[in-house]
């Protein structure tokens, strides 16, 4: 088989069946379903998909939340859409690097951006982070997931895993901030010691406080949702 041929392209990247059940990681970017019910994912996530499949979409905010809270966020991360059928679906978001978890009874945060798709079988719920609407851009809100199922999460770049135990608790940047467990209630901090070293237009430096036992995911990227309204 000659180099850089189109065969040999072909034997190198085609889809190949892992046995690892409902979501495998076809790439480290791509997350493929081997769907015979019902998913929720990320709206607009669909890359491919192989058999009979219907999607539905449903705005993640028609769920019993004002519609203050509608009008608050804007986005790609504020929407899930259902797919429900028999086939292969192929889900990635820009390019993210994706993370599977397996929640046995647990609870966990991830923001909104994050989450990728998840079974019909956990609980979720939106969480609006209402103390800081309106003084930064982009990171409002988190969805809340509980219980026993498959949950798949993006980060951009490689994801690190930071410990939050009661005497040593952990800062970070909203916009970098991916998940923490379900248990921990982050606090916002502002340090106006630090806005010299930052960009941002608000003139304060917004930080995320973990306390307690737990843990808290972060990539080495500040993602910003949209712009702040004026």
């Amino acid at each position: 088989m000659s180099r850089y041929s189109i065969d040999q392209f072909v034997n190198q990247t085609k889809q190949e069946d892992k046995g690892e059940g409902l979501f495998e990681l076809e790439t480290p970017r791509m997350l493929e379903i081997n769907l015979s019910n019902q998913i929720w994912a990320k709206s607009g996530a669909m890359i491919s998909y192989r058999g009979q499949i219907k999607f539905e979409r449903e705005g993640i905010l028609e769920h019993g939340l004002g519609k203050m809270f509608k009008k608050a966020l804007t986005g790609e991360g504020t929407s899930l859409m259902k797919a429900t059928g028999n086939g292969k679906l192929y889900l990635a978001d820009q390019g993210k690097k994706i993370s599977i978890l397996h929640l046995n009874g647990e609870s966990i945060f991830v923001n909104g951006n994050d989450l990728l798709a998840f079974e019909p079988s956990i609980d979720w719920d939106i969480k609006l982070m209402r103390k800081i609407a309106g003084m930064m851009s982009g990171g409002l809100f988190n969805v809340r997931l509980e219980g026993t199922g498959m949950v798949a999460i993006t980060s951009h770049y490689e994801p690190l895993t930071l410990l939050v135990t009661p005497d040593n608790p952990v800062y970070t940047d909203p916009n970098a901030t991916v998940a923490w467990s379900g248990n921990l209630q982050p606090e916002f901090v502002t340090d106006v010691s630090f806005k010299t070293f930052i960009g941002r237009g608000s003139g304060e430096s917004i930080q995320m406080k973990f306390e307690g036992n737990g843990f808290v995911v972060v990539q080495p990227f500040e993602e910003v949702y949209y712009s702040q309204q004026s």
